[in-house]
């Protein structure tokens, strides 16, 4: 399959947020990536490659005026979460540390052994893990 017609290949993930600078701020320190637009509704972040080389997606984050906290793991009557981010790295545990550092929590409840699951500051789930 070659996908639907048009397809450019670029693609967009966007989180919502009570305060998209502040959490596109971490997300810069976590991943190292620039952030390539802002406005007080809106941040736009550059994805990058392993090189540092711009590929065609990026990482947005927009303002959610009325935001609830999602709840991993998921609970009846909850905010659930719509997705999470996977994060490569060569040092789970270092990478945690980091991640701490910069404001994320590890989640609750950790589901496998190679993998950490973290809280960013508006309570998104993503996964560090080994990516050997």
């Amino acid at each position: 399959m070659t996908g639907i017609r048009g397809f450019t290949g670029w693609l967009g993930v966007v989180l919502g947020s009570p305060d998209p600078r502040r959490l596109a701020g971490f997300y810069r320190d976590l991943l190292g990536w620039e952030i390539a637009n802002e406005d007080p509704t809106w941040v736009t972040m550059q994805m990058r490659d392993g090189d540092g080389k711009p590929i065609p997606a990026n990482l947005a984050f927009q303002l959610e005026k009325i935001y609830q906290r999602p709840v991993w793991p998921n609970e009846d009557g909850k905010q659930q979460m719509q997705f999470h981010l996977d994060v490569g790295v060569t040092d789970v545990e270092a990478a945690v540390e980091d991640a701490v550092a910069l404001g994320a929590a590890p989640a609750g409840f950790q589901p496998q052994d190679d993998v950490r699951v973290m809280l960013d500051p508006d309570g998104h789930p993503f996964c560090l893990y080994l990516d050997a």
